[in-house]
């Protein structure tokens, strides 16, 4: 398996998924801004869309949704329990979470990152994102993950997109639940590991 990934952007769930699986894999910057990888490629040649996660399997097959590449990759191994199993209420739960993230809180980072967006767009975006934090933090208020005692697939993705706040003005100090969530994750061993694969920690 190959993990097309740029460093700390949402590819950095699907890089923590598989250091949790344990599953063989290869990991391979494909920096966003450059879209060029180490040995010169373009990326628009792997992936026509040119953007990260990508994954490509050994036979050749691809996906290329985030939230679909961690769910592939918990279902390839079922005993990590990574994410509940398949047609169970529990699974959906989790679906409902990546779904949460994906398009209240990741899109919702998008004005941020965007080059050249008015300051009101921005400052619209903060106060939107602020208030959907905020949400989060009351879910997780009494868990130790999103679905209760066991680390999931969904954890990983909010572990990352909530992390780019520092970056973008975001301030989530204040939110002693996710805070204390943030921590817990980023103190995975698999988690550093990704970090550290992505230069993103000592």
């Amino acid at each position: 398996m190959k993990l097309y990934y740029s460093p700390g952007a949402c590819s950095l769930s699907p890089h923590i998924v598989l250091k949790e699986s344990g599953l063989a894999f290869e990991a391979i910057a494909a920096p966003t801004k450059t879209h060029q990888l180490t040995d010169g490629t373009d990326y628009y040649s792997i992936n026509p869309l040119g953007y990260v996660p990508y994954l490509v399997l050994d036979d050749g097959r691809t996906l290329r949704e985030g939230p679909v590449i961690v769910q592939y990759i918990a279902d390839q191994v079922p005993e990590k329990n990574l994410a509940p199993a398949n047609g169970s209420w529990e699974r959906y739960k989790l679906q409902e979470w990546l779904n949460t993230i994906g398009t209240e809180l990741h899109k919702g980072f998008s004005p941020l990152f965007t080059p050249g967006m008015p300051d009101d767009a921005k400052a619209l975006a903060r106060t939107r994102l602020n208030s959907r934090l905020q949400w989060v933090d009351g879910e997780l208020a009494g868990k130790t993950y999103l679905l209760g005692e066991n680390f999931s697939v969904a954890d990983a993705y909010l572990f990352v997109v909530a992390g780019w706040g520092k970056h973008v003005g975001i301030d989530t100090s204040g939110l002693g639940n996710l805070m204390a969530f943030m921590a817990r994750v980023g103190a995975r061993p698999a988690v550093q590991e990704a970090l550290r694969a992505e230069g993103l920690l000592k």
